[in-house]
């Protein structure tokens, strides 16, 4: 992987520590593949919630979460079980720059920057999965038996999503793990 592509993962994994790091919330980067962890887990003491996150960056229409990173999340997130209320979430951000290689030259055009943070709670038996995709739209895909089928995993509310500054984040509603 280039430096650059580093680069760009590490700045949004920062970001999103960063916007977590408010209120009631901890959160901290914990090194992601190199370390064999999720790149990002958040707690929420008071309120007995952990989110494992896997965080996804690119200039492309389509993001993916292979299955190592899958399982590592899952792991960190059952590992945990003192904490009610458990998620695997994917965050996938989208940059306002898309790339394209035409007559063999990148070229780069702007577009509408866009974040997903998608809930793998709903998906059946995620051993048969071996790979997650997020395509620029929103719509997200699992690869099951030789082939994607939609999946649509649910948005997540992040807690800094919609919360002013005023706002303390730790007020926000996190769904109820089943």
């Amino acid at each position: 992987m280039s430096s650059f592509r580093r680069s760009r993962g590490y700045s949004y994994e920062h970001s999103l520590v960063q916007r977590l790091n408010i209120g009631d919330w901890c959160a901290r980067r914990l090194g992601g593949s190199s370390a064999g962890l999720p790149d990002i887990v958040a707690v929420n003491n008071k309120k007995s919630v952990l989110l494992s996150i896997e965080a996804k960056s690119g200039t492309g229409d389509v993001l993916y979460i292979p299955q190592d990173q899958i399982r590592r999340c899952i792991l960190i997130q059952n590992m945990f079980g003192y904490y009610k209320r458990r998620y695997t979430i994917f965050a996938f951000k989208f940059m306002k720059k898309k790339r394209y290689v035409r007559k063999g030259q990148t070229v780069y055009e702007p577009r509408k920057l866009v974040e997903y943070y998608k809930s793998i709670e709903k998906v059946g038996n995620i051993e048969d999965i071996s790979m997650i995709k997020c395509t620029y739209d929103g719509k997200t895909y699992e690869f099951r038996n030789e082939g994607f089928v939609e999946s649509n995993l649910p948005e997540f509310p992040m807690p800094f999503v919609g919360a002013s500054r005023n706002q303390s984040r730790s007020s926000i509603t996190v769904p109820i793990m089943k």
